[in-house]
């Protein structure tokens, strides 16, 4: 315990140093890759996330990893990322890699089952229709399980229906 608090000027100094050169690298990295670097759009797409932000603490705090094997951790990991959002144009590797969207929620009827198969309490469920602004039951059309892991509302009017297109998982 009294190691917590001991440290030298070049301990810290390298921690300076190794945050400055990996943040740099991560800015190169993702603008080559684009934007979707950090985007949630699969669960690949968090893992990925995840994966780069340990890298960047490891680095960062081990003196087990030099900068430059931090860096190219990085490297390889948009690589990895790079490659797999363009494979999965391909139908066959989206249905490998991607979860399915959920109806939680569909005209109004809480569909019990799906919410025991994707872990969602109905108070999660109600506290998005709260943060959705819906007021009336009567106003859903569906409440989905994204394959992100986040929870949409499609709620209107009661004369109108949701677009097929918006609902085709």
């Amino acid at each position: 315990m009294n190691d917590w608090f001991t440290y030298s000027a070049e301990s810290l100094i390298a921690i300076i140093l190794t945050a400055l050169g990996i943040y740099l690298a991560l800015v190169i990295y993702t603008r080559i890759s684009g934007k979707r670097s950090f985007s949630k759009l699969s669960s690949f797409d968090f893992a990925i996330t995840v994966a780069i932000g340990s890298i960047m603490a490891t680095s960062i705090l081990s003196k087990s990893v030099s900068l430059v094997q931090g860096a190219v951790g990085l490297g390889i990991l948009y690589l990895i990322q790079m490659l797999v959002a363009h494979l999965r144009r391909y139908q066959a590797v989206r249905k490998l890699l991607d979860n399915k969207p959920t109806f939680l929620m569909k005209d109004g009827v809480v569909l019990e089952a799906n919410l025991k198969k994707c872990k969602v309490t109905l108070s999660d469920v109600k506290a998005k229709l709260r943060e959705a602004n819906v007021i009336q039951v009567s106003e859903i059309k569906a409440v989905v399980f994204e394959s992100t892991g986040d929870i949409s509302v499609l709620h209107g009017a009661e004369d109108k229906s949701i677009d097929d297109w918006l609902i085709d998982f």
